[in-house]
């Protein structure tokens, strides 16, 4: 059972969304000092732990006026890929929506891609069966992230008695789907500025400027 709170609203409205426990169950459950959240976790496929699946355990006590959407984290580790090419298809679909990635997803037959939509698909089941998410299609792509796992080295035989050095590269995915619509634009460098804007960030940058002393 997960001990997530999945959304916190302002008490005046006195609609108090958790996933499982009430406030006092979940201070109760810190102060026991039972919590796994700061504690690695276990991954099948791999005997490491990653902090990644943690998160999930994590409790929010509830703030006034602040509104937390549900998430839930997944990953798969030990995946037999390339990490510069896994890399693209992690950053392709950042920002997208469960509906959107999947369907961009089976367009691209290629081994990463098949792999990413299904880490997505679990993300999605584990959303909905353990984590209290209400509508399976307002899911969005908050983080779609990749990284080196392991490289193992091994030998390959040419002519003439030589050996070639050969890497078997393994790599992670880790996701984390957030309940809500995604922001328009998901990079704040790619956000069009208008001409107001435009016109003060050049004044401030020239307003800037130093004369250096001789």
């Amino acid at each position: 059972m997960s001990f997530i709170i999945s959304r916190i609203v302002n008490p005046s409205s006195a609609k108090w969304l958790y996933r499982s426990l009430s406030t006092t169950q979940c201070t109760r459950k810190m102060e026991l000092g039972n919590e796994r959240w700061h504690e690695p976790s276990s991954v099948p496929g791999t005997s490491k732990t990653y902090m990644w699946p943690s998160y999930n355990e994590r409790v929010h006590l509830p703030e006034e006026g602040l509104i937390r959407p549900a998430y839930v984290t997944h990953m798969r580790s030990m995946i037999k890929h390339s990490p510069k090419r896994m890399w693209y298809y992690a950053s392709f679909v950042r920002g997208l929506t469960v509906d959107e990635a999947l369907k961009q997803l089976s367009f691209i037959e290629r081994k990463g891609a098949h792999i990413i939509r299904e880490v997505i698909e679990e993300a999605v089941e584990l959303a909905v069966a353990e984590h209290d998410v209400e509508y399976r299609t307002n899911l969005w792509i908050a983080e779609s992230l990749s990284d080196v796992c392991d490289r193992i080295k091994g030998y390959r035989r040419h002519a003439r008695m030589r050996f070639g050095i050969v890497e078997y590269k393994y790599v992670n995915y880790y996701v984390r789907l957030e309940e809500g619509r995604p922001p328009k634009h998901y990079y704040s460098v790619k956000e069009p500025k208008t001409p107001e804007e435009q016109l003060n960030e050049w004044l401030n940058e020239h307003r800037r400027k130093e004369i250096p002393r001789i």
